[in-house]
């Protein structure tokens, strides 16, 4: 069963959930760490309603597939069905749909966050215990790197189909232009910097990266911070983000934009979109990650790219970010038991095929690397060939876990980025500014531990 929804929650009939006055009086209204007044458990009890940004109707036909065929596969064995809702790409990842559903009372059964979000719903009581609907075998099946930020003291809360590597992407053709070759690619910051104004030209961006502010965009500023040297918290749960390191990466993007070289706007729907960017000409060089393997293949076949690790700073080491969206079940939903089997059953489960749906994920109706290593192995060929074969042995390897923080902690750092790069801001007193405000939040917060 499918169901479009671009820009409305869907509609059901609820049960009646507490009123403001008992939620109150109970002490359950949450506080601002979590974002969510309450969660209603009023539910109809026909279907699973399972949101996500693929399909149907999302726009890339093999990952539409991919959802539709799962969630049919599912329905056509199992009494409780579920029910695909499709959300934009922009609204579900930087928008307010999904959280306002849940601090309205009618967040969904089913979705899908990345691990930069994993606080917000874990500390709302929004997610479920996925550790009991699987096997032990199963469970080791997960590599510990990838699922360490989906799990909170032993137990298990999403279940990852994918792990997405950032690395650069260039044009062949734009390098081919202005006599640059695969010797000309950039290893160094300032390289990158003075390969992306050879690029530019009055038509075209020498380089580009995110400046749109979100979830996503920090997530593709961590690894320069990580390459200088950085980090946003210390082992005792403090700021560490008033540093050097943490200015050089803030001044790196900011330089890309003053020079001229980087465009304050990415066209598509973001840095995230390579079709439009790199494969529209209007950028030679983009910040993307391994998906843009399959965005090119399907919507620019022809055009002729090659891919090359994050260039470091003076003395810094090459690191990577290794992403990656996965499937959580409400805990508060009508049927939270049905949810969990489902995310249990799609990926967590090779027996009933698990392994098999994520190396389709990953080497057909997308481009990733996978979370599991019978998934690893299955796939072998596949990820010993072509850009697939670069990200396994050259990107990848450098890969850190992308971080889980509470909301207050990703704006700090946020609006640090935003101030730098679009603003004017000065690298240092950004820095601090963040950091002032991290360590006031991380004075008080008890919530799951920030990874």
């Amino acid at each position: 069963m499918v169901e479009g929804s671009n820009n409305s929650t869907t509609t059901r009939n609820v049960r009646r959930g507490p009123n403001r006055r008992e939620l109150l009086a109970a002490g359950v209204a949450t506080a601002a760490v979590t974002g969510f007044p309450y969660i209603s458990r009023g539910y109809a009890a026909q279907t699973l309603k399972f949101w996500q940004f693929y399909g149907p109707g999302g726009g890339v036909a093999t990952q539409d597939k991919w959802f539709v065929d799962l969630a049919k596969s599912w329905n056509d064995s199992h009494e409780v069905k579920v029910e695909l809702v499709y959300v934009p790409n922009n609204a579900y990842m930087d928008g307010t749909k999904l959280p306002t559903a849940f601090a309205s009372g009618a967040g969904p059964d089913l979705f899908i966050i990345s691990p930069g979000d994993f606080l917000r719903y874990y500390n709302g009581g929004v997610l479920l215990d996925l550790t009991p609907f699987m096997e032990q075998s199963a469970r080791d099946d997960f590599l510990p790197s990838v699922i360490a930020n989906r799990m909170v003291d032993g137990k298990i809360y999403g279940l990852p189909y994918e792990v997405e590597p950032m690395a650069m992407y260039y044009s062949v053709d734009a390098f081919n232009e202005v006599g640059l070759t695969e010797k000309d690619i950039p290893k160094t910051w300032d390289d990158l910097l003075s390969v992306a104004k050879k690029l530019t030209n009055q038509k075209r961006y020498g380089v580009l990266f995110e400046t749109n502010p979100g979830y996503y965009q920090n997530f593709t500023w961590y690894p320069f911070l990580w390459e200088a040297g950085g980090d946003f918290q210390t082992k005792d749960g403090k700021s560490a983000f008033n540093t050097p390191a943490t200015a050089a990466a803030l001044k790196f993007w900011q330089d890309a934009i003053n020079t001229g070289v980087a465009p304050r706007k990415p066209l598509g729907g973001g840095a995230w979109d390579s079709v439009p960017n790199l494969g529209s000409g209007y950028c030679a060089m983009q910040n993307t990650g391994i998906w843009a393997i399959a965005q090119l293949r399907e919507g620019a076949p022809d055009f002729k790219y090659g891919v090359f690790k994050l260039p470091t700073p003076p003395g810094g080491k090459y690191l990577t970010i290794g992403g990656g969206w996965a499937f959580v079940a409400n805990a508060k939903g009508f049927n939270p038991k049905a949810a969990g089997e489902f995310v249990a059953w799609a990926l967590g489960s090779p027996k009933d095929g698990s392994t098999g749906r994520i190396v389709d994920w990953c080497t057909k109706a997308k481009s990733d690397m996978p979370p599991t290593k019978s998934a690893l192995d299955a796939g072998k060929a596949a990820f010993e060939t072509g850009f697939l074969k670069t990200f396994t042995d050259e990107i990848y390897p450098g890969a850190r876990a992308e971080p889980r923080m509470p909301p207050p902690v990703y704006k700090a750092i946020s609006d640090a980025i935003q101030g730098c790069q679009l603003n004017g801001q000065d690298p240092a007193q950004a820095a601090k500014a963040a950091s002032d405000q991290i360590d006031a939040f991380l004075s008080g917060y008890k919530g799951a531990p920030i990874l």
